[in-house]
């Protein structure tokens, strides 16, 4: 059992409680959503250039990027460079969802 912080008020608590005793905001840790491989393959597959699958995977500070190069002709060709790449990187981990949650999890 460890210690953890809530992301809301900053108080320490166990982090088998469900949610935090001072402020009652939810453990996020309990509350870990399921991203899955696949998902997030054909977004990147058909959408990747618009940053869909970044935006599947909560990571949306470089999906925005990826959604305005897309606008700008040159942008355009630096975001299907970058798709392409994050789709390589994504078939590499095929079938683990385990690495497609760890990013999720790790982008909140």
């Amino acid at each position: 059992m460890a210690m953890i912080f809530c992301y809301e008020c900053g108080t320490k608590y166990s982090d088998a409680g469900e949610k935090c005793p001072k402020c009652a905001a939810p453990n996020r840790l309990k509350h870990i959503t399921d991203r899955h491989w696949i998902v997030a393959f054909l977004l990147a597959s058909f959408f990747g250039m618009f940053g869909a699958h970044r935006f599947y995977l909560r990571q949306n500070n470089s999906a925005v990027i990826m959604l305005i190069l897309t606008l700008t002709f040159y942008g355009m060709a630096i975001t299907c460079v970058w798709a392409f790449v994050d789709w390589i990187i994504l078939l590499c981990h095929a079938g683990n969802d385990k690495y497609i949650n760890d990013i999720a999890n790790t982008a909140k």
